[in-house]
């Protein structure tokens, strides 16, 4: 089975890393959750202390519902980036078992969808960034992985001590290799869940850095319709990592949005 690490007694929260990183990301995070929730992070296959899980075939479906099989209880999803991909198809996928979902720097389609040539029908990647980062990875997985970095954090205030914060919280794990980078970097690329997120009816939150380069601001009001029963907060100094430029700011509008939906229930 897919190992897992908890830490902590309460309300379950399980926090799902983004591309090309690991479980080490959440580190600061946890070290201020830990004394009033069970805090619960996941590796995904292939990645981090799960490096050696080989999952075949490699779908986001199977994904979520090895991460939901790993978790084995009710809880809360915090999924970052790619990973707020995962967590929310494990939302649509269980949804018996999900007690609320919770995306940081994400958004149902990575991809910028472009028929206008002033402005971006879909705001995003653009394509052809995608493809240059998999022509790297045949080339030095960990120059891929250093540019990758680099792009999290621009528009951050401190970006050279933001990346040097991420760099040494993933070091501390195995990196994955250039087969997995490679598949799970589809997942960017090929990934439409726009229609879904109307289905999403239990608590919804969406967390969002304005300087953010990978999922730009102007997005965040289109995915306003898709998702109208959900929450978002917008960082006005942050970029694709809030839990780490902005780290008391990112914990506290986390935790009062988790009282808020969870404290009498728990």
């Amino acid at each position: 089975m897919l190992k897992i690490a908890s830490i902590g007694t309460g309300l379950p929260i399980v926090f799902i890393h983004g591309w090309g990183l690991n479980s080490g990301v959440w580190q600061p995070c946890i070290e201020l959750l830990k004394d009033k929730y069970q805090v619960i992070t996941v590796d995904m296959p292939g990645f981090g202390i799960n490096v050696d899980y080989q999952l075949s075939p490699y779908t986001l479906a199977d994904i979520a519902s090895t991460i939901h099989e790993a978790v084995g209880q009710p809880a809360v999803y915090i999924g970052w980036s790619l990973g707020g991909m995962v967590a929310t198809e494990i939302a649509c996928q269980f949804q018996e078992s999900v007690k609320g979902l919770v995306t940081v720097a994400s958004t149902p389609c990575f991809v910028e969808e472009n028929t206008n040539e002033d402005q971006a029908d879909w705001p995003g990647i653009k394509a052809e960034v995608l493809a240059l980062f998999h022509r790297q990875l045949e080339q030095d997985t960990q120059k891929t992985i250093n540019n990758f970095l680099k792009i999290q954090a621009m528009g951050s205030p401190h970006l050279r001590d933001d990346i040097k914060l991420i760099r040494n919280l993933v070091m501390q794990y195995p990196m994955p290799s250039k087969e997995t980078l490679d598949d799970s970097l589809k997942f960017l690329e090929q990934e439409d869940q726009r229609s879904v997120l109307a289905k999403v009816s239990l608590p919804f939150l969406r967390m969002y850095g304005k300087l953010d380069g990978l999922v730009p601001k102007a997005v965040i009001c289109q995915i306003d319709e898709l998702a109208p029963k959900s929450e978002k907060v917008l960082f006005e100094k942050a970029s694709h990592a809030p839990f780490i430029s902005n780290l008391n700011e990112f914990n506290e509008a986390l935790t009062k949005w988790l009282d808020n939906h969870f404290i009498d229930v728990e």
